[in-house]
């Protein structure tokens, strides 16, 4: 079946002064007077048709219950406790009595009598430290066996001789600071004052004046597009644009802090989005079933659910995606997990007050996998043609609904959090102004009204290890 879309055509025609469209227009061209003037009223229907439906995208933010907190720098910085145990990267490792471990940076550093499990299995412990190297003995063998690819050891502890003395260096766990700059977006409408008295054929809210709904648009339009730019946001780094720094500190054996700036100088200011906030320290799905991003079966949850584990994440998520990955998790949902049951055990709905009714009225639906509950949402923003799903680039995103202790302060604050300054009585969150000199305003000589908006605020990813997006 063939489908056609005709939203871009128009259903009125144009007469020109040629063609087989060409007419006369004097009055001698009509049979009478009536013909010319034609006393009838049309049958106008006032209501206003919302072809696309409801064209606002918001609410991601507020259903995940990201915070909203106020802000009186020009950044925003968060602390991050790193690992609490250590693992190093080494390149090979040789067989013999001692072996040596070959690694690169300072960031594989460790110490004499360190216990390491390498990637094998094998248990070695270090005797003699080196530059990009140190050397090993198998606690289970004479020679230390042949590894040839990189790979990871973990430190498991460590083994002293009767009388010996204490370690001379000592581990820190990492501590991370972020940055993240505020941006600032503005939207502005304009009505000349013989267009704001002028009365329409479509009813707005009760008025026929065409102008209040063009300004209702344009608030509409810049609330959409500053949740977006807090969501697809990125940092600077064309220079073009404005000097922009981007980097991070490595964390050595007795590291205080692992910094990732994600500033910019110049004459605009990045920020980080949500989505490039998952990309750069969270997980992005590469589940299988055909094409990438697609759910095809409960092995594709199964594989988000392991790297969850690993990552220490809590037990709870908002589940934000598109139709069809939608449609696919109603398949899984109906063919092998129970909405309300699962294995023997009520599902829980500890982010609606364990209330399964409230996670229904707002739009979720919930199932339980592995010990993890998962409350699936429609995102219209992925949905809509024009926006989200223009490429298809991004199918959806995992948030998880707890909240998130700063390893500096030990305040606790949601896992998103949405910030905007304010100083005083004076706050930059939603600013709407009117500016000009008709509708009762009086700020200047113009013979318009200009409906102008403006936010300056940013969006902070904290603990992104435990997000996950879907690509």
């Amino acid at each position: 079946m063939a489908t056609t879309n005709t939203t871009g055509g128009s259903s009125r025609s144009s007469l020109g002064s040629g063609g087989n469209n060409s007419i006369k227009t004097s009055p001698d061209a009509y049979i009478s007077l009536g013909a010319l003037l034609d006393p009838n009223k049309p049958d106008n229907r006032d209501m206003l048709v919302q072809a696309y439906g409801d064209q606002g995208i918001t609410g991601f933010l507020e259903l995940t219950g990201a915070k909203k907190s106020t802000a009186t720098a020009d950044e925003v910085q968060w602390w991050e406790e790193g690992r609490l145990h250590r693992v190093i990267d080494y390149t090979t490792l040789s067989a013999a009595s001692p072996g040596i471990l070959a690694h690169t940076g300072i960031e594989n550093e460790v110490r004499l009598n360190d216990v390491l499990l390498l990637a094998d299995g094998q248990r070695v412990v270090v005797t003699v430290l080196g530059t990009n190297q140190v050397s090993v003995r198998s606690l289970a063998a004479t020679n230390t066996t042949q590894i040839s690819a990189a790979g990871k050891a973990a430190i498991i502890g460590n083994i002293y001789a009767q009388g010996t003395n204490q370690p001379t260096t000592f581990y820190q766990t990492g501590l991370k600071r972020f940055v993240n700059p505020f941006f600032i977006t503005k939207e502005v409408y304009t009505v000349n004052g013989s267009q704001a008295t002028n009365i329409g054929w479509i009813n707005v809210n009760g008025d026929y004046r065409w102008y209040l709904k063009n300004e209702m648009d344009a608030r509409k339009r810049f609330m959409n597009q500053r949740e977006m730019m807090m969501i697809y946001g990125q940092t600077l780094v064309n220079t073009d644009v404005a000097a922009a720094a981007v980097g991070t500190g490595a964390t050595n054996i007795n590291a205080t802090a692992d910094i990732a700036l994600a500033t910019g100088n110049g004459s605009i200011t990045g920020t980080e989005g949500y989505f490039q906030a998952v990309e750069r320290r969270g997980i992005v799905s590469t589940v299988s079933g055909g094409t990438q991003g697609t759910f095809a079966s409960l092995a594709d949850i199964d594989s988000i659910i392991l790297e969850l584990d690993k990552e220490g994440a809590p037990s709870e998520y908002a589940f934000y995606v598109n139709r069809k990955v939608s449609l696919d998790l109603d398949d899984m949902i109906a063919t092998g997990i129970a909405t309300q049951v699962t294995a023997g055990l009520p599902g829980q709905f500890g982010a609606f007050n364990n209330d399964a009714n409230m996670a229904v009225q707002l739009g979720f639906k919930s199932f339980t996998r592995g010990g993890y509950t998962f409350h699936k949402h429609d995102w219209k923003l992925l949905n809509d043609p024009m926006l989200g799903a223009l490429n298809g680039l991004y199918k959806g995103a995992m948030v998880p609904l707890s909240t998130v202790a700063d390893a500096k302060t030990g305040q606790k604050s949601p896992a998103l959090e949405m910030n905007y300054k304010a100083s005083n009585n004076y706050s930059r969150d939603i600013e709407h102004f009117v500016t000009g000199s008709i509708l009762g305003y009086a700020t200047d000589g113009a013979d318009v009204a200009r409906f102008n908006y403006r936010s300056e605020c940013n969006l902070v990813t904290r603990a992104a290890n435990q997000h996950v997006i879907i690509k």
